[in-house]
């Protein structure tokens, strides 16, 4: 391997002083399958909340939760009836803040979900808009038209949800003398989208946001975060709505990524920053509140106009989850990631998994040219599930080694794979009744945590019941089996996150070394001057490694050369 150590910094390192949220790693908790403290078989707070030393051992700086606010559960709770309030089945508003005094405690951060594209059928505004009927100010605050055709029993126009279907729910049947009316659901029919447009939708987000800020949340993570504003008139649309992996560019389509959502979030830095004025002698780095948005939108131009100065904090970079395992492909996502962003002054924020879509374990133990599934079934052609394994491990490290924010879904620390057999009948989620069963959904992501290999459920409670079941696989995987086991996969990552933050890699200058065509040889190099190399290797025999200490691998080294799908961190020193 070329063994020149000096290459030119296309990102150059950051102040060493930066606010927490330019450089934590947030672990995703989805509290359905993350632990369950009352035995019913779901995940709680309680649960949530015995469990995070767990978090604080493994070194990560903050846990952003999945929704647990009042919900029917049409759609795992991102169908909010209350904002204001938690679901009896994850447990009270005491158990959130017991949780959240637990947490900062433990010196962790805590982002919580929010769901602004839409509520649940079942929330107050939405069950006035029914009954007050067509024309009432009452459906104002919602997407409400009337329906095409002779009686209006038709769609007002073609958009399709991105469950599949029309994204068009009726109201009410029409008559001859007035047409019916139909309500908009860009996602599940108990998901009836808020008109942004209206006032009374603006200031009643600006009183939830302030309604837990003052409880003491350290920010929100913003689902859909491009779909709250709808290109005028509501034109037709050729194109499926669907988001995330294989959805077509958002640039143009009328429901997504519409110039209008950026005021929204000026609005809200503006809220949040109440809570800490950065222009204060007395603002404090560390208590920011902050705003992280979910946007499937490309190209990524078009995100980060969302971490503008003053708009959003952070924003989940897609481009990079979604691209394929081949040394080039990464090459160019983490390059142009970071330097757009760089043109914002924003940090680019690196993630592989979350609840959404396949674990990236079982991804990367399919072909490499198949696009990113969000589930798989048993009929399906089944990952490599060592291969998988093996390539997540390597993907983790080159991820962990890039300057900016990382997020980790619950689970992945283990090596999790996705539930790819899960019977038909325990599924789920709406995608795949929705699609009578043409669309696999995301319930394989979405499995209870194996905490003890031999006990009942795993230990994700005592009483055995899951909400999901588990695959025969996750025993072997549990957390107990893993504690302190050199080698396996949680302590790789205890590894990495712990040698991140001793070598500043997070606020490091990043620039590309010369290599072979199938390995990735890059530089991070911290405000002090260390320098860490990072190796990956994509091809199929052991590579060189350079000259410099051995810091970890993703695999053991065979005879001191890179085993291939794997790669290593390297200390260096400067070129003479």
């Amino acid at each position: 391997m070329n063994q020149r150590t000096s290459p030119d910094l296309f990102h150059s390192p950051s102040e060493t002083a930066a606010p927490w949220w330019r450089t934590a790693v947030i672990y995703q908790v989805y509290p359905r399958s993350w632990a369950d403290f009352d035995g019913d078989g779901v995940g709680d707070l309680p649960g949530i909340t015995a469990r995070l030393p767990y978090l604080a051992d493994l070194g990560v700086d903050a846990l952003w939760i999945s929704p647990f606010y009042v919900s029917p559960m049409a759609d795992a709770g991102y169908d909010v009836a209350d904002y204001r309030d938690i679901d009896p089945i994850f447990g009270t508003l005491a158990d959130a803040d017991a949780l959240l005094e637990r947490a900062h405690g433990l010196g962790l951060k805590v982002i919580v979900d929010l769901v602004p594209n839409h509520t649940s059928r079942a929330h107050p505004w939405f069950q006035a808009a029914l009954a007050a009927g067509p024309g009432s100010p009452e459906r104002q605050r919602y997407i409400f038209r009337d329906g095409s055709g002779e009686l209006g029993n038709e769609p007002p126009n073609n958009w399709e949800s991105v469950f599949t279907g029309s994204a068009w729910t009726q109201a009410e049947v029409g008559t001859a003398e007035r047409p019916g009316q139909w309500y908009l659901n860009l996602f599940d029919s108990g998901q009836p989208d808020l008109n942004w447009d209206h006032p009374q939708v603006r200031e009643e987000f600006r009183s939830i946001l302030r309604f837990w800020l003052d409880r003491g949340v350290d920010g929100f993570r913003v689902d859909v975060a491009h779909g709250l504003i709808k290109a005028e008139g509501l034109p037709d649309w050729d194109e499926p709505a669907s988001q995330g992996p294989q959805a077509p560019p958002t640039c143009a389509a009328p429901m997504w990524d519409q110039d209008g959502v950026h005021a929204i979030y000026r609005d809200w830095r503006n809220v949040c920053d109440e809570y800490n004025p950065p222009a204060s002698p007395e603002h404090d780095p560390n208590a920011d509140r902050i705003l992280v948005a979910e946007a499937w939108v490309e190209p990524l131009e078009r995100v980060v106009r969302y971490v503008r100065p003053d708009e959003m904090h952070q924003a989940f970079n897609f481009h990079f989850l979604q691209t394929p395992w081949r040394a080039a492909d990464l090459r160019s996502s983490i390059t142009e990631s970071l330097q757009l962003s760089d043109t914002v002054g924003a940090p680019t924020t690196w993630v592989l998994s979350n609840h959404d879509i396949a674990r990236h374990a079982t991804w990367l133990g399919l072909p490499t040219d198949l696009p990113r599934p969000r589930g798989l079934r048993a009929q399906d052609p089944q990952p490599d599930e060592a291969l998988g394994l093996r390539r997540a491990r390597a993907a983790t490290t080159l991820m962990l080694a890039l300057p900016g924010s990382a997020y980790l879904y619950q689970g992945e620390e283990l090596g999790l794979p996705d539930h790819t057999t899960l019977p038909d009948e325990a599924r789920q989620d709406p995608t795949w009744h929705r699609s009578g069963g043409t669309e696999t959904g995301r319930d394989g992501c979405r499995i209870p945590m194996p905490w003890q290999g031999q006990a009942p459920a795993g230990g994700f409670n005592d009483t055995g019941r899951t909400w999901l079941p588990q695959p025969d696989s996750y025993p072997a995987l549990a957390v107990d089996q893993q504690q302190g086991v050199d080698g396996s996969t949680l302590e790789l990552y205890r590894r990495l996150l712990s040698m991140r933050q001793e070598r500043a890699m997070s606020v490091g200058g990043f620039g590309w070394l010369p290599s072979d065509e199938d390995v990735l040889h890059a530089l991070n190099v911290a405000p002090d001057g260390r320098r860490t190399a990072v190796i990956v290797n994509f091809s199929d025999s052991p590579v060189a490694l350079p000259e410099g200490e051995v810091l970890l691998s993703s695999a053991e080294l065979v005879q001191g050369a890179l085993p291939s799908d794997s790669a290593a961190w390297l200390a260096v020193q400067n070129e003479a």
